[in-house]
This record gives structure tokens, C-alpha cells and sequence, in this order.
């Protein structure tokens, strides 16, 4: 017994004294990495701040030379050496949000969605900005910028389809504008984490909403405006960011790095780069921003303004919409990102009507920044988008959920055969009711009307009577001091070499790294470390939470009140404004009695080429699946057929949606008609073997598509 003691003392002392002293060497090199993270701000700071691509690029319009210059650059994306691109294929257009940070998220790995359209042979363009705004640079001078680089875009490539856009984070609503603006010059839009309708979620899982309400509206916003002379300092939204986690922000990160001081220091440190780079707003840009979008709301409801009084309507989106979002999203939840849909369409019928096609993309578990950072959703999800991007044109009009099931193919590689990941890709038919599903009612976001017009008469307050005050006060000289004097730069340079307490750091480190003395896995101490910080990590997130709900709570019970919806509610008549606003009819449509008509009237007319096509289809999408196989199928054929020689792309994408939006009005008077369509016994032949075929790509034959082929073999007479 005293033995098996005396062996436990030793035991305690060991590792009492292996612990301490990897300890200490962890701190002395995670506070250097601290140092070289400070050094790095002020070196990128120095430098202007420039993109964190991990890509060459050249640039090809400079936006501070337009006729209303801005602070942003349409750059060509150079390919790595071993990747080819093809100039004739859709270029794609990478945006990234200014939301403080600066550009370069979708592009700071090879595994981005920059790498995955680069590998598929698509010219990648990308819009990056400056940190600091031209001189009255507004919101409509950037939207106009935007929309020239994509024209220079599509001139740049004619013989190509129209570009493919994509939206990271609030770079979506700016891609939503444009391409709602400007139809003719898009193709297929991709939003990644976007928000497009800023007052929905779940009561007790969203709470960032919360807080415009609870400051008050933008009044705040100006004020920091007005000490910042005229520009708004995007330090504020990466704080803001990073009071959602505090577990994260004030411990999870940094202790990665400490624990793990040995293997974190350049993924941390690369990562670091961006988010420490912050990039400013004028007045303008933030009070459009606000007032439209995150305290208004009016995307949704068609009534952002824009230049020559005209307003933005999302229905007049032409081209394919792909919403890429995540449960695990605490900045876009899915609500936020998918209940526009509902908003600007009555039902799946009227997204049909409209000849729109929207597909959703949900993310189980992925946070927001690993939507555009994480390699494995690079590979996965961002390669399939683009891979289908193509396949999104060719479906029939209205809303589907777009599933990534995992496989594998196996590549030769000399004498051996490899099997590598690969996926396929699924789009299942979906009603509106499936993305109100995801949401628990329209009723909470009442209260952010009342918001609204609280913020208004705040603002109005505010600028009658402390603005021209602060104003008075704040010259270029105060809001310099005060820009680096926010906390999120003085974490930063606080740590670097400026700091003279920290250079003893920088001289013991490389000692340490010599003479480096891990722990080991086993030590009781390690064991005790671990176990004190999941307790920490659990305490704020319980300070979270009650945070949160307590925010929630005081929300609700302000502007759910009757004396605040008494003076603070909104008037009948713009109310029905509003709801007018957001019900407008698509220019495709017409009324659905109108529209039934033109569709019936079509049913027997066209020729081989037509009845192919509805074969096609129909087949394709029997199951209410339109999977990747089945169109692969179809798109070999179409290729080698000679029927189809003569034939464009845009007129078979023209075919194809007509064709679709036949069936969908009338299935089974558009299958007889095939009998017109495909009088020769050949081609009604031909149209059955095509239906037979794409029933069994995708290696699984559904009873919708066995009652298909009987039908269809009846029709076309086959024997």
C-alpha cells in the first residue's frame, strides 16, 4: 500500500513538473504568435490592406476611374499552372460582402469556390474592394459599378453564356439588386450564407435580429458615423460578430492555439490575416444598408428605391437562384436566407408562372464562416453548385431542394486503381410549405414594424438634435484617434512589436522551439487542463444563452406592447402598401387563366425536336427527382444527336422551359400530344428508348417511372 503511494507521489510530481513546463513554453510561444499576429496587422494595414487571395490576379477595371468612381476593382482570376481554362465556357463572378472585413474569403484556400469553378475550366472574375470609400461614394455608385464589371464580364467572353454570379454573405443582396435590376446581363446567381430577409427566424435561436431593436435603430449607426467624420468603422460589425460566441471569441480560439501552439500557428495566423482587417463605410452605404435592409426589410417586400425612383422587385429574377444556407448558421440562419421565397411568391404554382427555377441547398451543421472557408464544404458543396450550374437552366420551373449524396469513382493512377470521394447530386420538388416549415410563423417579425418606425423617429431626434453638434466636434484628426483606439485594433497592435513588454517573446521563442518539451497525452495535469476548459466553455455558454433570451425577453416586451404598438404601429393603408408591394405579378406570367391558355394552346405545337425534349423531361422528372445521372443522359444525347445540330444553346434552354411549363400545366393532355409531335414511327421509337434509358441512369427504376413508360408506350404506340 505505502508502495503503490509512494509510486502515485512520484507519478504526481512527474507530471506536475512535465505540465508546468510545457505550460510555460506554450505560453511564451502563443504569446509570440500573438506578436506576429500584431505585426501582421500593421503590416497588412501599411500595405492598404490588400485581398487574402491565395490566387494571381490581374486587374481589369479600376472603379476609381469611373465616371463615379468607388472603391472597387474587377480583377481576373490567373490559373494555377496545371489548370486550364476555357475561355468559351461561363466565366464566373466571385463577390464578397463588405461587412467589415475586407475581400478574398472566396479565394484564400485552392479548395474555395474559386479553385472549384477554375478546375472545372470556367475564367473566374472576382470584385474586390479597398478599405476606405471614394469621396462620396454611395451604394447606388457601387451597384452601378458592379453591374459594368459584369458587362465587361460577358463582352470579355461572347461566344459564352452569361456570367454566373455568386454572393458570399451580404455580397447576396447586392447580387440580388443587380440581377434584379439588370436580368439581361446575369446568369444563374448563387447566394452563400446570404441574408435577404432580415426579420425572420426562431424565436429563442436567432437573436442578432434583436438588436437594432433594442439600440434603438440606426441613430447609434449615425452617431458612429458622425465621430468617424462622415465613414462608418467596420471594426464595429466584426465585434459585433464576435459577441455571438463568446465562448469562441474569448476562449475556444485562442485556446486551440495554446494547446495545440505546436501545429495551430499558421492556419491561425492566415485565418487571422482577414478577419483583422477592417474596411469603412461612408454614411451613405451603411444608412442604405440599414434603412433598406436589416431595420427596413424592404427586399422582400419590393420596396427598395433605387436610382430614377424605380423599386427593386426580386420576381423580376430571370435566370436560376441557388441558396446555399446552414442550420449551424448563427449570422444567415436558413430563415433568413430562404424565407424571401415565400415572401415574394404566393405558392410554388406562381414560381412556375414566373418561369423561375429556385433551388435550396441546406448545410446540417456548418457555421457561417465555414460556408466560404471550409475546405471540405468547398469540395463538396460549392463543386457540386458549379458542377450543376449548367442543370439548374434545364430544369422545369419551381422550387427544389438540391441533396448531395456521397459515392465514389475510381481513377486509374499507373498500374493501380484508386477510389476517391464523388458525389451526386439530387433536386427534389418542394412546396413553400417545406421552407415555412423551417420557421415557427410570420407573427414575431410584427414587432419589427414597430422597430421600424421607432428607428425612424429616433433618426429624426438624433439628426435635428445632437448631429449637428457632434459634427461640430469631429474633425478628420478626432476620428482617426478614435478609429485606433477601438478595441479590436488595439488587441491587435497591442501585441506586436510596437509593444516593448512583448519583444522578451520574440527572443525566447525561438529558444523554446529548440529545446520544446510536449506533454504527454497521458499527464494528469493535461487531463485537469482539458476538463477546466470545457467548464469555462460551458459558463459562457451559459452566459450566452441567458444573454440572449434575457435580449429576447426585454425585445418582445418592449415593442409587443400595446402602448408601443398604439403610437409605433403601421398604418392600414401602408400595410397594404406593403403587402401590394411584395404580390406584384412577374412580367412572364400574366394570370394564371392567361397563362393555362397560352400553355394549352402550345401543347401540339413544334416537331421532333419538341416531342424529344417533353419526352425527356417528363421522364426525367416522373419521380419528382430530377437527379444528375438523368441529365447527364439526356445532355450526351442532345450532343451526338443530329437532330440537334442546328440548335443553340439558348434555344434549347428556351425549348426546354417551354416544354416543362406544358407538362406542368397539363401532364397528361401533353403526353398524348407526343403522338403529334412525333408522327414518324422512327422518331416515336427513338422517344420511348430516350425515356428508357434516363429512367434507368440513375440505376433505380421508381414506380412512378414504370406507369410513365407504360403510358408512354401506349401513346407512341411501341410494340
Amino acid at each position: 500500500m505505502n508502495q503503490e503511494k509512494s509510486l502515485d507521489s512520484l507519478r504526481l510530481v512527474r507530471d506536475f513538473n512535465e505540465y508546468w513546463t510545457d505550460a510555460l513554453q506554450r505560453t511564451v510561444l502563443f504569446t509570440d504568435i500573438l506578436r506576429k499576429r500584431g505585426n501582421d496587422y500593421l503590416d497588412n494595414t501599411q500595405k492598404g490592406l490588400p485581398p487574402i487571395l491565395t490566387f494571381d490576379y490581374e486587374v481589369i477595371l479600376d472603379g476609381r476611374s469611373l465616371d463615379r468612381p468607388v472603391n472597387h476593382d474587377l480583377v481576373r482570376i490567373i490559373p494555377k499552372k496545371g489548370i486550364l481554362v476555357d475561355p468559351g465556357r461561363r466565366p464566373v463572378v466571385i463577390i464578397d460582402p463588405r461587412a467589415g472585413h475586407g475581400p478574398g474569403i472566396g479565394g484564400s484556400k485552392r479548395d474555395s469556390e474559386i479553385g472549384m469553378a477554375m478546375k472545372k475550366g470556367h475564367p473566374v472574375y472576382f470584385i474586390l474592394f479597398y478599405p476606405d470609400p471614394e469621396k462620396g461614394q454611395t451604394y447606388e455608385d457601387v451597384k452601378a459599378a458592379q453591374i459594368r464589371f459584369i458587362e465587361e464580364v460577358k463582352a470579355r467572353h461572347p461566344d459564352a453564356e452569361d456570367p454566373a454570379i455568386i454572393g458570399n454573405c451580404q455580397a447576396g443582396w447586392a447580387v440580388a439588386l443587380l440581377s434584379a435590376e439588370r436580368p439581361d446581363v446575369t446568369g444563374p446567381i448563387v447566394f452563400n450564407g446570404s441574408p435577404l430577409s432580415y426579420w425572420a427566424g426562431v424565436d429563442g435561436k436567432n437573436p442578432m435580429r434583436y438588436k437594432g431593436g433594442l439600440f434603438g435603430g440606426i441613430w447609434l449607426t449615425s452617431m458612429l458615423c458622425d465621430l468617424g467624420n462622415g465613414k462608418f468603422d467596420g471594426a464595429n460589425l466584426v465585434m459585433n460578430f464576435e459577441g455571438l460566441n463568446p465562448a469562441n471569441t474569448y476562449w475556444t480560439k485562442q485556446y486551440n492555439v495554446w494547446a495545440n501552439v505546436d501545429k495551430e500557428e499558421e492556419r491561425y495566423l492566415n485565418f487571422e490575416k482577414w478577419w483583422n482587417s477592417y474596411f469603412m463605410m461612408n454614411t451613405e452605404e451603411i444608412h442604405f444598408i440599414l434603412k433598406n435592409l436589416f431595420v427596413g426589410n424592404k427586399l422582400e417586400q419590393g420596396r427598395v428605391a433605387v436610382s430614377h425612383g424605380k423599386t427593386i422587385d426580386l420576381k423580376n429574377l430571370e435566370d436560376p437562384v441557388m441558396v446555399f444556407a446552414s442550420q449551424g448558421d448563427n449570422i444567415t440562419p436558413p430563415q433568413q436566407a430562404l424565407n424571401w421565397i415565400a415572401k415574394v411568391y404566393e405558392n410554388v404554382d406562381e414560381i412556375r408562372r414566373c418561369q423561375q427555377v429556385i433551388v435550396y441547398r441546406i448545410h446540417e451543421d456548418i457555421g457561417h464562416l465555414g460556408i466560404f472557408v471550409s475546405g471540405k464544404v468547398a469540395q463538396k458543396e460549392h463543386k457540386e453548385i458549379i458542377d450543376n450550374m449548367q442543370n439548374l437552366e434545364f430544369l422545369p420551373p419551381g422550387l427544389y431542394e438540391m441533396l448531395i449524396e456521397d459515392s465514389e469513382k475510381v481513377i486509374e493512377e499507373g498500374d493501380q486503381k484508386l477510389s476517391i470521394p464523388d458525389y451526386n447530386v439530387r433536386f427534389i420538388e418542394r412546396e413553400i410549405s417545406d421552407i415555412l416549415a423551417m420557421d415557427d410563423g410570420f407573427e414575431n417579425e410584427e414587432e419589427f414594424e414597430t422597430v421600424l418606425n421607432v428607428s425612424d423617429l429616433n433618426e429624426l431626434i438624433y439628426q435635428t438634435f445632437l448631429s449637428p453638434w457632434i459634427k461640430l466636434t469631429a474633425t478628420p484628426y478626432l476620428a482617426e484617434i478614435l478609429k485606433q483606439l477601438h478595441p479590436m485594433r488595439v488587441s491587435r497592435y497591442g501585441f506586436s512589436d510596437k509593444n516593448p513588454l512583448i519583444l522578451p517573446f520574440k527572443i525566447f521563442s525561438p529558444v523554446v522551439k529548440q529545446n520544446r518539451k510536449p506533454v504527454s497525452p497521458e499527464n494528469l495535469f493535461l487531463n485537469a487542463e482539458k476538463a477546466l476548459s470545457n467548464n469555462i466553455i460551458t459558463a459562457l455558454n451559459c452566459y450566452r444563452d441567458i444573454r440572449d433570451n434575457t435580449q429576447e425577453f426585454m425585445f418582445k416586451s418592449i415593442y409587443g406592447s400595446p402602448f408601443m404598438k398604439m403610437f409605433f404601429s403601421q398604418p392600414l393603408k401602408d400595410k397594404a402598401d406593403l403587402e401590394s408591394g411584395s404580390k406584384k405579378e412577374c412580367k412572364a406570367a400574366g394570370s394564371v387563366d392567361e397563362d393555362k391558355a397560352r400553355w394549352i394552346d402550345a401543347m401540339e405545337k413544334g416537331g421532333i425536336t419538341e416531342g424529344l425534349v417533353r419526352a425527356m423531361i417528363s421522364m426525367i422528372g416522373a419521380d419528382h427527382i430530377f437527379d444528375e445521372r438523368e441529365f447527364k443522359y439526356a445532355s450526351s444525347f442532345i450532343r451526338k444527336d443530329e437532330r440537334f445540330k442546328n440548335i443553340s444553346l439558348e434555344d434549347l434552354k428556351q425549348i426546354t422551359r417551354e416544354q416543362s411549363r406544358i407538362l406542368q400545366t397539363d401532364e397528361t393532355k401533353a403526353l398524348n400530344a407526343l403522338s403529334v409531335l412525333l408522327p414518324k414511327r422512327e422518331d416515336r421509337e427513338l422517344a420511348y428508348e430516350l425515356a428508357q434509358k434516363i429512367a434507368h441512369a440513375d440505376l433505380h427504376l421508381a414506380d412512378e417511372e414504370k406507369v410513365l413508360l407504360n403510358k408512354m408506350k401506349k401513346i407512341l404506340k411501341i410494340r
